[in-house]
C-alpha cells in the first residue's frame, strides 16, 4: 500500500509542476541570469549521463586506457565536435570509432 501512495504522490507532484508551466506560461518572466543558466541544463544533464558510462563502462572503477572503446569513442566525438560543430558528423564518428575499437579490442 505504501508503494501505491508513493507512486501516486510522485505522479501528482509531476502533474502539478508540468501543469503550472502550461497554465502560467507567459505570465512568468525569469531574470536574464536564470534564463542563461537554464540554457546550460541540457548540456549538463547529458554530460552527467555520458561521462560515467564512458569512463567506467562496467560500473566498478574507472578504465582510463585505450582498451576502453566507450572512452575512445567519446574522445573521438569530442574532437570532431570541437573541430566541426556538426552534430550528425559527431555522432557518426563517435559511433564508428566505438564499434571499430570494440571489434578490434574484443577480437
Amino acid at each position: 500500500m505504501n508503494y501505491v501512495l508513493l507512486i501516486l504522490g510522485m505522479a501528482v507532484i509531476t502533474w502539478l509542476i508540468r501543469t503550472a508551466v502550461f497554465v502560467l506560461g507567459d505570465r512568468i518572466v525569469f531574470p536574464p541570469l536564470v534564463r542563461t543558466a537554464l540554457g546550460f541544463v541540457p548540456v549538463t544533464v547529458l554530460t552527467a549521463i555520458i561521462v560515467p558510462m564512458a569512463v567506467s563502462p562496467h560500473g566498478t572503477q574507472a578504465e582510463l586506457t585505450w582498451r576502453n572503446p566507450q572512452l575512445v569513442g567519446a574522445l573521438a566525438a569530442i574532437a570532431v565536435s570541437a573541430l566541426t560543430r556538426r552534430p550528425l558528423l559527431t555522432i557518426a564518428v563517435g559511433l564508428t570509432v566505438f564499434f571499430v575499437c570494440q571489434g578490434v579490442v574484443l577480437k
